[in-house]
């Protein structure tokens, strides 16, 4: 089991897909989720990462959820990735989280905040995983170009951006879908986080979230030829313990991805 974007391994030329629930929350509901969309996105070609994160390390309050205990939450991600033979990402939160996650998925994801973390990314590089780095809320595109070369200069050329917007004032995010051209030049695929976009941060002990945006910010994404989506979906949003504030729901997941395969086929 492989994930190669750019390798000629989507023969209808679709974009990719890392999609799942915020935090491994359960095994049922990962299995939930991943055979949902998997029936989707096998039916539109569409290829598929599933995604979720084994810990999450930054919460808003110390009172948040954080996780099932690390071990058994890559367990999870690894009985995912087996029973329905998908690849799959999570994140990594510190240097030596790369080595003990990276036996059990495909893709390690670098956290926005974590993007200029020079250690981490060259402990990730190191596991010649994929290497998925989030765009800092903070930074330009064009400054992605150094995060890129960290993980190229430590011996490893499979990596991607993802963006997820930047700081607009306090409270709001606003993507710029002029980054999607711009770090595509890198050479690198470009992926468009259409739920994290979303967040209203600094709303309290919790972050708020606007997902009735999900599909202006998904089609404007495929429109510009973005390479891929990262999009977070759940049976039930507002009982999910992280993010349910700007996840999909999942009972919405296949007509946008009918819609968003359509403006695909239209630009290609």
């Amino acid at each position: 089991m492989q994930f190669n974007p750019l390798q000629g391994e989507n023969p209808a030329n679709q974009f990719f897909l890392l999609a799942g629930p915020c935090v491994v929350e359960s095994e049922s509901l990962c299995m939930e989720v991943a055979e949902k969309v998997m029936k989707v996105t096998e039916r539109l070609k569409i290829p598929y990462v599933f995604k979720a994160s084994y810990r999450k390390a930054n919460r808003s309050s110390i009172h948040s959820f954080t996780g099932i205990g690390d071990e058994k939450a890559l367990e999870v991600l690894a009985k995912v990735r087996e029973k329905l033979g998908i690849p799959v990402v999570t994140d990594i939160h510190a240097a030596y989280e790369a080595a003990m996650a990276a036996p059990y998925v495909d893709v390690l994801q670098i956290p926005a905040f974590l993007c200029r973390q020079t250690d981490i990314l060259q402990a990730a590089a190191a596991t010649g995983k994929w290497v998925n780095i989030k765009k800092g809320q903070f930074l330009a595109p064009a400054s992605m170009r150094f995060a890129v070369e960290k993980v190229r200069e430590s011996g490893n050329p499979n990596v991607m951006v993802t963006d997820r917007g930047s700081m607009f004032g306090y409270g709001d995010l606003v993507v710029d879908f002029r980054g999607v051209p711009e770090m595509q030049a890198f050479g690198t695929p470009v992926v468009v986080d259409i739920t994290h976009s979303l967040q209203q941060p600094n709303q309290g002990s919790t972050t708020g979230g606007r997902p009735e945006m999900i599909g202006t910010i998904a089609k404007a994404a495929i429109a510009v030829g973005a390479n891929g989506l990262f999009l977070e979906t759940h049976p039930n949003p507002a009982h999910a313990l992280s993010d349910g504030a700007n996840m999909l729901h999942l009972n919405k997941f296949e007509e946008l991805m009918e819609q968003l395969t359509r403006i695909r086929q239209a630009i290609i």
